[in-house]
């Protein structure tokens, strides 16, 4: 597998808003309070600009995979931001595409001096919340920060 990971560029904007919103349709979790409804996912490439933020996109031969972003979501503790939008499309799960674009985000949090990684799910992506545990987060009691997503039920945190 030749698989690419780069920076999202404004070209890619349309393409990976489309494939999260259908990930969401895949697991019935299309609903308010989520990315799905969020405007910023139209345009994740100006959202990303900001300081302290990364997204990253996966592609192979030219076809996108998914994507995977660092953030400083707002009322978060110091030194932490939060693993967001990742997503992979459904032919790409379980190919080690959505480990190496976490992988890569979680690195680049480090080296941008993050101590901690906080994010947001739901129990329907089983499988996403058991490769982060793998990867050493843990579950939390409640909701961190100002994430605007009030129907994600599962938070969990990462000490880098």
């Amino acid at each position: 597998m030749s698989l690419i990971l780069r920076p999202i560029t404004q070209n890619d904007n349309q393409e990976i808003a489309e494939l999260i919103r259908k990930v969401f349709r895949e697991f019935k979790i299309d609903k308010p309070g989520t990315v799905y409804t969020d405007p910023t996912t139209d345009n994740l490439f100006t959202l990303f600009r900001q300081h302290g933020s990364m997204y990253w996109i996966a592609e192979e031969n030219g076809t996108m995979l998914g994507g995977c972003g660092i953030f400083p979501t707002k009322g978060l503790p110091e030194g932490c931001a939060e693993l967001v939008k990742f997503y992979v499309s459904s032919d790409s799960r379980g190919k080690g595409v959505g480990n190496a674009l976490m992988q890569k985000s979680i690195e680049w949090a480090k080296e941008s001096g993050y101590k901690q990684l906080y994010l947001e799910s739901f129990p329907e992506l089983n499988k996403a919340v058991s490769m982060y545990i793998r990867s050493g987060f843990t579950y939390l009691p409640h909701a961190l920060g100002n994430s605007g997503h009030f129907a994600c039920n599962v938070w969990m945190l990462k000490h880098l």
